[in-house]
């Protein structure tokens, strides 16, 4: 392949993913341990990027989880699940829906799997999120600037 047509595709390189924060608070416990264990569990997305160097992106997507029972937080906990991933080829219109969609669907199974475990070391039952679709919220956000 030559070099105007490497140039040219579009290519999405995942460079790294981590945990940038990760945060859980029991602030009932332990006589929160005491209740019967039916929780209202809220679920709050943020995603964020910032453009590093050479078409290098940074894109943190925030969950944050919170439990209550009777109007009493049971837990609440944060990840920031952060990834780097080099972008090119792409016209800049498909760009945002890249960082704002695609990205986060990526990087969303890690952040799940960083809730449950948490969850499940402060000794409760794991909280399996369900798969989000980002590129609706992506939508909607759209629609609602728009």
């Amino acid at each position: 392949m030559t070099e105007a047509n490497t140039q040219n595709n579009p290519q999405l390189e995942v460079l790294r993913i981590y945990v940038k924060d990760l945060s859980l608070e029991v602030p009932s416990a332990p006589a929160i341990f005491q209740k019967d264990y039916r929780p209202e569990i809220s679920v709050d997305l943020n995603i964020t990027h910032s453009y590093l160097e050479n078409q290098v992106y940074e894109v943190v997507l925030t969950v944050t989880v919170t439990a209550t029972i009777e109007e009493k937080t049971v837990f609440l906990t944060e990840v920031k699940q952060a990834g780097i991933f080099q972008i090119t080829g792409f016209p800049a219109e498909q760009l945002d829906h890249i960082l704002e969609a695609y990205v986060p669907t990526v990087l969303f199974p890690y952040a799940r799997e960083a809730i449950s475990n948490l969850v499940t070391k402060a000794s409760f039952p794991p909280v399996i999120l369900a798969p989000m679709n980002f590129d609706a919220i992506y939508r909607q956000k759209k629609t609602t600037v728009n």
